[in-house]
């Protein structure tokens, strides 16, 4: 692909040295359809990042444009705080019959704000609420969201820097496999809840990701979390599963806890449950902890409207037989052969994942920069994750292509052989 040098200045010269993607995708990008993106003067992208797992039922897509255009064009609600609407009234009963009654789950159902780090800060008010204590457990490389609560259970020390104040009131715990199975699960957890001389004071709360996507693709085992689950009950804790990146199919089932059989006390859920790429998030919990008092929790934009009819629909598209569910499994089956055979030509790399999101660890951490920029020159969007930037990180849409998934994967080995 050649690449023509794009007009930058306004962006360089106005916006905040904040900005990141764009500073690894260095073009200005005009329209998108399905996987692919085009910028300006017309270069096609494949998309394997999909809005860091807002996409995926990819851009624009038509079924959740056609719902969106009729609402607006019938003048529907936009903005509506917490007051009952025609479109929250039909997301509800949608989302109720679809998703929480087929899985058993009894969730009441919070829309604290638009942001994932919205229903994170509820989630963790809620627990200490009901609860009474101070202390939530979150475990290392996790990631929860950039507020100043989100950032004192997540792990990246750069992020949690940016807090400017002490992060308090949570205590990091051994992800799964962290010891690199040298402990038993738990062993250093249990033991600091059953001795009163350890400092650790009772938790109200434990928040976790079952994939730790910005922490390196860190794949929780179904049989860690059902002893996670069974821990927090013994000990009277909150289970707290943030599903913000992971949930919404990108595991295979809608939730990506369900394949361990658990239940937890809150859930979020965030990025991908609009559909469409609006802002939007939920934070669910048992009826038992709904403890809020009128108002106690609330935000300005916490009813966008066109959210609701986007998630409604894609609700209705894509989870009311279960096909995209099989059709995300069995494209990561895919995924996994073709990250196996990259990594068995490879010295010193090594992938893990579930569902379509997957990672390739590089032994060398600069080498997962250098696949991703040198993908981007071949036409490719990909990121990397963890605390050394030392995993490529792959999350295309759930409803890309087989021919584009493999056409994306090319890219990938290439991109590999030509930066060694």
């Amino acid at each position: 692909m050649t690449l023509t040098q794009p007009d930058l200045s306004i962006f360089t010269a106005l916006e905040s040295e904040v900005r990141s993607y764009c500073r690894s995708w260095p073009t200005v990008f005009n329209r998108a359809r399905g996987s692919r993106l085009y910028d300006e003067d017309g270069h096609a992208y494949l998309d394997f990042f999909a809005g860091a797992g807002s996409l995926n039922y990819g851009h624009n897509n038509p079924v959740l444009k056609r719902a969106l255009l009729d609402y607006l064009e019938r003048d529907g609600i936009t903005h509506g705080l917490d007051m009952s609407t025609t479109a929250k009234r039909t997301f509800l009963k949608t989302f109720q019959d679809k998703i929480l009654r087929p899985r058993d789950l009894p969730y009441k159902v919070m829309f604290p704000g638009p942001t994932g780090t919205n229903a994170v800060e509820a989630a963790l008010k809620l627990a200490r609420k009901a609860t009474g204590r101070e202390t939530v457990v979150s475990f290392t490389n996790a990631f929860h969201g950039m507020s100043l609560g989100s950032l004192a259970v997540t792990g990246n020390a750069f992020k949690r820097s940016g807090a400017g104040i002490p992060l308090v009131h949570s205590t990091p715990m051994p992800f799964d496999n962290y010891l690199g199975g040298q402990t038993p699960d738990f062993l250093w957890f249990e033991r600091l809840l059953e001795d009163r001389g350890s400092g650790l004071n009772k938790p109200a709360a434990v928040i976790v990701e079952t994939v730790q996507g910005e922490g390196g693709i860190n794949v929780a085992r179904a049989e860690w979390l059902r002893a996670l689950q069974d821990l927090c009950r013994r000990y009277d804790m909150l289970l707290i599963v943030d599903d913000i990146q992971m949930g919404c199919g990108r595991t295979g089932a809608f939730f990506s806890f369900e394949e361990a059989g658990i239940k937890p006390d809150i859930v979020t859920v965030s990025k991908s449950i609009s559909g469409y790429g609006l802002p939007m998030s939920l934070c669910l919990f048992k009826p038992e902890w709904d403890l809020w008092e009128p108002g106690e929790h609330n935000g300005t934009f916490r009813g966008n409207n066109p959210a609701f009819v986007t998630a409604t629909a894609a609700i209705y598209a894509y989870w009311s037989e279960g096909l995209l569910e099989k059709q995300t499994l069995a494209n990561g089956e895919h995924v996994e052969a073709a990250l196996c055979d990259i990594a068995a030509r490879h010295d010193g790399s090594s992938h893990r994942g579930r569902g379509l999101v997957w990672g390739l660890e590089f032994a060398r951490p600069s080498r997962a920069t250098e696949v991703a920029r040198r993908a981007f020159e071949l036409g490719l969007l990909i990121e990397t994750s963890g605390t050394r930037n030392e995993v490529v990180k792959l999350l295309p849409s759930l409803t890309i292509t087989p021919d584009e998934l493999d056409e994306g994967l090319r890219i990938v080995d290439r991109a590999i052989r030509e930066t060694v």
